[in-house]
Parts: C-alpha cells; sequence; structure tokens
C-alpha cells in the first residue's frame, strides 16, 4: 500500500498519519487491576487482606501498541494469539470497545491469553499474577497465524514486531515475516526482546534499550555519557549482525540515540516529572514506525519519539500517546522536518 507524499511541516506530517496503517505482530496481553484497602493481615497467612473497591482491564503489549498508533491517527492492524478462554473474550471485548479490529486476532485452544493481574492496594502493588505459556507456537497455531500476516500484509505502509517472548515469534517466524515484507518493499521496525534479539536481519529499524542491547549481544559496556566508545562499539556490532538501516536506542533519562548509515544522533532527554515509564517503550515504536513509513531523516525519527516517550512518562499507568500535545510540543522545541 503506498505511503502519503513526503511531509513538509509539521501538521502536514501529523496529518500524513492519518493516511498509513500499521500492521503490528507480536505478542498481545491483557493487563488486569484489582485496587482496594488492606487495613488487616490474614488469619490464614501473614498477608495483608485486600477488600476490592474496583477492577479494571486493559489492553497490554502490542495491543497497547496498536492502541498508540490509534492515538496518532493512523489505523492499527493486530496479529497475534490468543486463547479460547475468558481472558480472551475480555481482550476481544476491549479490542471492540476502542475501535481496534480483531481481523488478525488467531484463537488457540492449546495455550492460555496472557494475563497480568495487579493486586494494589493504598496506591501499593501488592502482588502481580501472571497466567501465561512462553512455549513456541505449534504447526497449527503459526500456519493460522502466518495466514492473517499475509493478509493483513497487503493492506499495510509500515510493520511492527512487538516480541515480549511469549512465543508467538519466534526465528523461523520473524524471518519469513521480514522477507515478505522486504518483497513488497514493506518497511519493518522492532521493538526486541532477549530471546529473538538476533533473529531480526535486515529490519529497517531496530529499537532496543540499554540492557536489550547488552543482554542481546552478551556484551559489558557503561553508559553512553561515560563510555561512548564501548556504547558505540556494541551498536557497530549490532549493525554488523542484523544488517538494520536504522538503529534506534532508548536511553532511559539520557534521551536517545539513532545510527542509520554513518551518522549518528544523540538526543538529551527532555526535563519533566516522571510519573511512570510504563508504556514509553510502546509510544517510541509507535512514533517510530509512522516516520520510517514517511521515510523521514533518522534524527527527525529519533526527535519525534523521544518526545513522545517522554511525555507518557508524565501521566500514572500505561496510557496512549495524545497527538495534539505531542504536535504542540514537537512546534515548541522547534522540531524541523
Amino acid at each position: 500500500m503506498p505511503a502519503p507524499s513526503a511531509p513538509t511541516t509539521l501538521p502536514e506530517l501529523f496529518n500524513a498519519f492519518n493516511q498509513l496503517r500499521v500492521l503490528i505482530v507480536g505478542d498481545v496481553m491483557m493487563d488486569a487491576y484489582v485496587w482496594g484497602k488492606a487495613t488487616r493481615l490474614s488469619p490464614e497467612a501473614p498477608v495483608p487482606v485486600v477488600n476490592v473497591s474496583r477492577m479494571e482491564n486493559r489492553l497490554g503489549g502490542a495491543a497497547n501498541v496498536a492502541l498508540n498508533v490509534q492515538a496518532l491517527g493512523a489505523t492499527p492492524l493486530l496479529c497475534a494469539v490468543i486463547g479460547e478462554d475468558q481472558g480472551g473474550n475480555q481482550l476481544l471485548d476491549l479490542l471492540h470497545t476502542t475501535g481496534l479490529s480483531a481481523e488478525g486476532i488467531v484463537r488457540s485452544a492449546y495455550r492460555p491469553t496472557t494475563v497480568k493481574q495487579r493486586i494494589l492496594a493504598q496506591g501499593q502493588q501488592l502482588l502481580r499474577i501472571d497466567s501465561e505459556v512462553e512455549t513456541d507456537l505449534n504447526g497449527e497455531e503459526n500456519a493460522q497465524l502466518t495466514a492473517c500476516y499475509e493478509t493483513l500484509l497487503a493492506q499495510a505502509n509500515v510493520v511492527i514486531f512487538e516480541d515480549y517472548d511469549k512465543g508467538v515469534l519466534t526465528e523461523a517466524s520473524i524471518q519469513h515475516f521480514i522477507a515478505l515484507a522486504r518483497q513488497r518493499g514493506i518497511p519493518t521496525v522492532v521493538d526486541p526482546k532477549k530471546k529473538n534479539f538476533l533473529a531480526y536481519q535486515h529490519c529497517t529499524l531496530f529499537k532496543p534499550n540499554l540492557k536489550e542491547l547488552r543482554e542481546g549481544l552478551k556484551l559489558e559496556f557503561g553508559e553512553p555519557d561515560t563510555d561512548r566508545a564501548g556504547f558505540e562499539a556494541a551498536v557497530a556490532r549490532l549493525r554488523e549482525v542484523l544488517t538494520p538501516e536504522i538503529v534506534l536506542v532508548t536511553l532511559s533519562e539520557h534521551g536517545v540515540f539513532a545510527q542509520r548509515q554513518q551518522e549518528k544522533t544523540y538526543l538529551p532527554a527532555h526535563l519533566r516529572t516522571i510519573s511512570d515509564v510504563s508504556g514509553a517503550g510502546d509510544t517510541v515504536i509507535s512514533i517510530a514506525a509512522l516516520c520510517v513509513a514517511l521515510d523521514l531523516p533518522a534524527s527527525v525519527t529519533a526527535a519525534l519519539a523521544n518526545l513522545g516517550g517522554g511525555l507518557v512518562c508524565e501521566q500514572v499507568g500505561v496510557v496512549p500517546i495524545e497527538k495534539l500535545l505531542l504536535l504542540e510540543e514537537a512546534q515548541e522545541v522547534g522540531l524541523a522536518i
């Protein structure tokens, strides 16, 4: 599917987002929250008793990336595997409520829907209960996922791989999916985890954080502000192994780093009141994907993603980016395309 013509101003850029369709393939999950008060210990064990006052389910993982893509004005196409269980039913209900298509969702009788349930009292998390498996998809599941991916790829301007090491993405499927996208001239952007870190050869943009870069390459190096040579050597090694067009490394409080060919860009983090870093990576990869689809310079992609990641950190909990707020801030800092 052809992308809109290259924008030359920020308003044009943000309008161009509305014309993009983004295929997101990977691990979806349900984030469940139980809020209450804990005023006494259980007589059965030395644990607090939580009197529940409120419960909420939210879309997580690749589905939260879809929410970010949607918030930016683009159309998300979600491709994932969930269970034939209550968690899967609730996830589909949430997709419907938020206006996200379930066309690419495969339901399986062989694995549960990933659900992460958090128990909170007086604003503090007391316990998290994870219901999930991390085994690779079986042949039947993988065939269904591949069929959905191929159907949605024909509609997409860019593909996001959202990997949480839950087994939906495997080395073989990753390489097959990237090859299919390359055949069609569709760029691919990757939010990696440890297990498949080195499987994403020939992707367009690869976005690890510092921890993932160290673990994925099994290299030790310091922070970029104190060990720039060690950090850049690791990036060079990553580029040698995976040959991505663009490497975008999120550096937490130190901002972001981007490299395309020999051009390197370091951008500091903007001063903010940080409330919660949860979900910032989902926002960064969503913005980066839209910028890559429009073939923007790596420096512009990094700058806008850096702004967006910082903005969502000012909000409590995992929340999608606010498009108008991002545009206003990009204009305030004088971001040029």
